[in-house]
């Protein structure tokens, strides 16, 4: 194994290591600016959930209405999920984790 050794000066911000921060700036955040960055972030986490959902459906390879069907949720519900508009919560996040892990039991112990 090959030793590197690296030399860390803070007033040369790229020679600071990944996960070190640069006090001014955050300092200089506002609070408009934290809270665009949690909107993004939101958003952001919104669209793998409805990432999540439309692969799990398509695995099982049925369509919106007949995914609805077998899960028992409304149409406009499956969705508002894949467009991203709304994110399943409680049992509906857990069914769809099963289903991903394991559709022929979750599907057997719908029917």
């Amino acid at each position: 194994m090959k030793t590197v050794r690296v030399t860390i000066n803070p007033a040369v911000p790229a020679t600071m290591a990944l996960g070190c921060i640069d006090a001014a700036r955050v300092d200089a955040t506002t609070e408009e600016g934290i809270a665009a960055h949690q909107a993004a972030d939101e958003a952001e986490a919104m669209q793998d959930v409805a990432k999540f959902a439309r692969r799990v459906r398509k695995r099982l390879g049925l369509s919106q209405a007949e995914f609805s069907q077998r899960i028992d949720v409304s149409l406009d519900t499956i969705r508002n999920w894949e467009q991203g508009k709304r994110c399943p919560t409680g049992a509906a996040k857990a069914l769809l984790k099963v289903l991903d892990k394991a559709p022929e039991a979750a599907l057997a112990a719908l029917d």
